[in-house]
């Protein structure tokens, strides 16, 4: 297998966002906003760090909207070059969105609870140019829709992985002490991560070059 992408989520600052791309991220994640989880910033705010961002790292706007048309109004307003859907898309009227959008890719999160989000991901891969698998649960009264650092039943994720026949992000509790089981385990695409290289919120230099030392060795 080839080296796993990173994605760093919940950029909050051009600062980290340049410190993410130095150790060698290939996607930041930009929060809109959330019920709850955290990371959430302003549109301005994600819009000013998008513009900073230099190719070919991608810029993934977290959006939580799930009317195909909120979810286009909410792009225009950041114009990053990636929408990631944290909830199920309405209708699953991805073409809509797709219309309006046609250079932008789509990433549709599934939040990994039973063996019905095996077919979940597997009918999101079929309109979506990626898949991210997480630990959130959008059934609660108030929906968890990521940035909970728990880690899901990785053996469903790799059902997914060998299924979809599209690229696979894993996150929910990855970190550089869990890493190598992750790749070994489930073999993504890609890894997606947020609170395990913070330290009272903030990007910590110390934390994301060992989780990117642990990549490297894999």
């Amino acid at each position: 297998m080839s080296k796993p992408r990173i994605k760093i989520c919940c950029i909050s600052s051009v600062d980290e966002a340049r410190a993410a791309v130095a150790a060698g991220a290939a996607a930041l994640g930009l929060v809109g906003p959330m019920p709850s989880g955290p990371g959430v910033i302003t549109d301005d705010e994600i819009y000013a760090i998008a513009k900073e961002v230099p190719p070919p790292v991608a810029t993934f706007l977290l959006t939580s909207e799930t009317q195909a048309a909120d979810v286009v109004a909410h792009y225009r307003r950041v114009e990053t070059n990636t929408i990631q859907l944290v909830d199920a898309l309405a209708d699953k009227d991805y073409k809509a969105i797709r219309a309006q959008l046609p250079a932008v890719k789509l990433v549709q999160v599934v939040h990994v609870l039973d063996d019905a989000s095996v077919d979940e991901a597997c009918e999101a891969a079929a309109e979506a140019d990626a898949v991210l698998l997480d630990s959130g649960n959008p059934n609660l009264a108030v929906k968890e829709l990521g940035g909970t650092g728990r880690v899901h039943n990785w053996d469903l994720s790799r059902k997914i992985v060998e299924t979809c026949g599209k690229p696979v992000f894993l996150a929910g509790g990855i970190r550089a002490g869990n890493v190598r089981e992750a790749f070994e385990k489930v073999g993504p695409f890609g890894f997606d991560l947020c609170s395990s290289v913070r330290t009272g919120g903030r990007l910590d230099p110390a934390k994301l070059d060992a989780f990117f030392a642990e990549v490297e060795r894999l």
